[in-house]
């Protein structure tokens, strides 16, 4: 005789409808404030509707019928994962904005559909994104001695070239070039007064050579300046920042400043040989990814270009990851 199971109680509705009510809250108020508390809240929501929700399906359904629609629920999301990654070429067609890097174009806490990169040569013609051809010898040369490669323009103050500022509102500065790799060290192990000893006097023999500009960017609503990258210089080729060009994501190497998945636009790309190089920068950055200690990614280490995007709903992945924390550069933003 089949057992009679016993429906689901009010007052358990009434929770699950209230956990859900609080889920919103908390989502579009971590949104707002990017507070690691209110993340951990929403993370906690999450845990708790999932095992309110088991135990009201146990309840009401049995054990058997639970699993039974638990391993449907998990079937059909594999089923449209692999849908997805059928259609889009790519591993990881679906992603999230972790990120200010990218304003006013995406928003941390936005999910990003991706389409993968099978035919470079087509995606860079279709795209009319900027391509220099350069030896491999000259590209090996270039991945030997990167270090050389992470160079950044910086004001300082009163001759002292270790007090030195991207975002600045003052008279009386001069402009230098530093490498931003010896400047991470230091400021690894506290010795912010030692950045005058990254300060360098040329680009040397440099693949890529960097130019600067001054611009406005608002901080915490006040306008400044900022020192930010005009455009680059490769042998004879000079590009500057093309805001239609496709924005990408990369995964990362160990060596690199900036970790995880990468979400930036396309500035350049480099071809040498058979392989294709791409030059990457944030809209919200000041300068490109590879002056900040950031290796250029090979086609390999590309995941695809952003298709489309679903403000918010990319928190929900965000939490689930403990990406909770407050990011640095929320605050401000680069006027073009």
């Amino acid at each position: 005789m089949k057992q009679q199971q016993k429906p689901v109680s009010k007052q358990t509705k009434q929770l699950t409808y209230a956990l859900y009510i609080l889920l919103v809250i908390f989502i579009i108020a971590y949104a707002l404030y990017n507070n690691i508390i209110i993340g951990a809240a929403a993370f906690t929501v999450i845990v708790v509707l999932v095992i309110v929700e088991v135990r009201s399906s146990v309840q009401s359904e049995g054990t058997m019928k639970s699993v039974y629609d638990i391993g449907i629920a998990i079937a059909a999301a594999i089923a449209l994962w692999i849908v997805l990654v059928a259609v889009l070429h790519t591993t990881s067609p679906i992603d999230a904005v972790a990120s200010c890097s990218m304003l006013p174009v995406l928003h941390r806490g936005d999910l990003v559909a991706l389409h993968g990169i099978s035919n470079p040569a087509q995606f860079i013609a279709e795209h009319n994104i900027t391509v220099v051809n350069v030896s491999t010898s000259a590209m090996d040369s270039m991945l030997g001695n990167l270090n050389s490669e992470f160079l950044a323009y910086y004001v300082y103050f009163h001759g002292n070239t270790s007090q030195i500022y991207q975002i600045f509102n003052a008279t009386g500065y001069s402009v230098g070039l530093y490498n931003t790799g010896c400047i991470t060290a230091y400021a690894d192990r506290g010795e912010a007064y030692n950045y005058g000893k990254c300060m360098v006097n040329s680009q040397g023999n440099n693949l890529v050579k960097y130019n600067y500009t001054f611009g406005n960017v608002t901080l915490n609503g006040q306008t400044l300046r900022i020192i930010e990258t005009s455009n680059i210089t490769i042998g004879n080729t000079t590009i500057s920042e093309d805001y239609n060009n496709p924005i990408i994501v990369y995964r990362t190497t160990p060596t690199d400043y900036f970790t995880g998945d990468i979400i930036h636009r396309v500035y350049a790309v480099i071809h040498a040989g058979s392989s294709y190089y791409f030059l990457t920068k944030g809209d919200n950055n000041p300068g490109l990814d590879m002056q900040f200690a950031n290796s250029p990614p090979p086609l390999n280490q590309t995941v695809g270009y952003v298709v489309g995007d679903i403000p918010v709903l990319g928190y929900i992945k965000l939490i689930l990851n403990g990406q909770l924390g407050t990011v640095a550069g929320c605050n401000q933003q680069i006027l073009r």
